[in-house]
């Protein structure tokens, strides 16, 4: 019995060392997705457990028509696909601020409503993990206004992005 047990453990964690992967302790580089007009993020990624990690994104605009700013943080998950693809995911959430600049509306001058916005996000998506420094990522993260805005705390946006991070 005992020895049935020993080699079962043992089959337990050759299985599971095979399907190790490596993530790396710090990760930093660009997002580069729609994410409802804010574009390019700067994008953080600190692991947390051999399994898990913690991304942090900024992104900003400063257009004609509006300013913002927009930072989310996700908790994430990271699974072995094969070799050095893996897929993730993960939630968390945000908070934000956008500042219209004041314009005419029939001939008047108006000035839209901006403010503070918070949302909550989810996202997965697949990464490959190159021999050097390097990490692709393709990533979808649906987000959901709670409370701020009316644009998006009314608003579920939906956003795609590519993810290129140099791993150190």
């Amino acid at each position: 019995m005992k020895l049935s047990k020993v080699l079962f453990g043992t089959l337990i964690l050759i299985v599971f060392s095979a399907n190790a992967q490596e993530i790396s302790n710090h990760a930093l580089g660009l997002r580069l997705g729609d994410s409802d007009g804010f574009g390019a993020e700067i994008s953080y990624q600190k692991q947390i457990r051999r399994y898990n990690r913690l991304e942090l994104d900024l992104g900003w605009r400063d257009s004609r028509y509006y300013n913002a700013f927009k930072l989310a943080g996700l908790y994430q998950w990271v699974l072995p696909i094969d070799g050095a693809f893996q897929w993730f995911y993960g939630f968390g959430g945000g908070l934000g601020n956008v500042d219209f600049e004041p314009r005419l509306r029939n001939n008047l001058p108006y000035s839209p409503d901006g403010g503070l916005f918070v949302f909550a996000a989810g996202d997965v998506g697949i990464e490959y993990n190159f021999d050097f420094p390097l990490l692709l990522s393709l990533d979808f993260r649906p987000e959901i206004g709670i409370i701020g805005y009316d644009e998006f705390s009314d608003n579920f946006d939906f956003d795609i992005a590519l993810g290129v991070r140099y791993q150190f």
